[in-house]
């Protein structure tokens, strides 16, 4: 099969359409034929070797994505030859993928598979930090760095849902798109320090990092919650300022994924893919997230 892996760290020089192995399902496991996968700045990070304690060489790139059952392993139940998936099992940028059964879901009826592929990631990372890690609540106050991103604007629809405040931050060419998702206030990053604009908020979530995170501690209130997927944030800090801080990442399950897709189907989470390539433009699709202003999600398509 063909699949978009790595062999070194680097630039995107280094992605190369490959042909390996395909995979085998073992016990529990299902092997998925990919028609998309979309992109995720966990992507070219891994690419970069910021995660190579993680990810050891050689890497077959990709998070997550959608497709059809093409096998299935002992013990599994579940699903059969043929259904329609999505989830975040991993390698997703190749034809096959083998996935945990337990840990995919099936493909929300009203979405494509490249619609679909661009969902995983970001809705089970913002569920994960936002309900699990903040225990966000109606009525609370969250800001929501990068809320036009991937993560970001997924979060801000099921902050929404769950009845909180929602102010998003973005550039000024994103302020509508961030009011259409739900937010109640926006905050253009470029023009105004978020500190200023914002006091005492309940939870944040930060998707962007760096000094964004650094500056975030002082902004959450006293007994609040800061929780980031871009980054490690700081104990000490968090304890000067009495608030928790947390990274998050995505906790997939069949369960959430079938809840997640009935959220979709029914029209109460929108998905916004920005740009759909071929897997041979995998390179440009990489590098267009290392720029940081997609707005949505950027898919190949099988």
């Amino acid at each position: 099969m063909k699949a978009a892996r790595i062999l070194a760290f680097g630039g995107s020089e280094v992605v190369n359409i490959d042909e390996v192995e395909r995979p085998e399902p073992g016990v529990g496991q299902v092997l998925i034929q990919m028609r998309a996968a979309s992109i995720n700045p966990v992507d070219w990070k891994i690419r970069a070797g910021y995660m190579a304690q993680w990810f050891p060489l050689p890497q077959i790139l990709g998070r997550d994505g959608a497709g059809d059952i093409a096998a299935v392993g002992a013990e599994v139940t579940s699903f059969k030859v043929g259904d329609a998936v999505y989830g975040n099992p991993g390698s997703t940028f190749a034809e096959f993928v083998v996935a945990n059964a337990a840990e995919i879901g099936p493909k929300p009826k009203s979405l494509d598979y490249t619609e679909a592929a661009a969902v995983p990631v970001g809705v089970l990372t913002a569920w994960s930090a936002l309900f699990d890690s903040a225990n966000l609540s109606a009525g609370q106050r969250v800001l929501i760095h990068g809320a036009a991103g991937g993560v970001g604007s997924l979060g801000v629809q099921i902050a929404k849902l769950k009845g909180a405040y929602v102010i998003g931050t973005g550039s000024a060419g994103n302020e509508a798109f961030i009011r259409e998702l739900g937010a109640d206030e926006f905050i253009d990053y470029r023009s105004t320090r978020f500190e200023d604009a914002a006091k005492d908020i309940d939870v944040i979530f930060d998707t962007v990092g760096g000094e964004t995170l650094d500056r975030s501690y002082a902004v959450v209130k006293s007994g609040g919650v800061l929780v980031t997927i871009a980054g490690m944030p700081s104990g000490k800090k968090a304890a000067e300022y009495g608030i928790k801080a947390v990274y998050a990442g995505p906790k997939p399950t069949t369960a959430l994924l079938t809840e997640i897709a009935d959220l979709i189907d029914s029209g109460k989470l929108k998905v916004h893919v920005s740009k759909v390539l071929p897997l041979s433009d995998v390179r440009q699709a990489l590098d267009l997230s290392q720029e940081g202003h997609t707005r949505g999600k950027i898919v190949l398509k099988f």
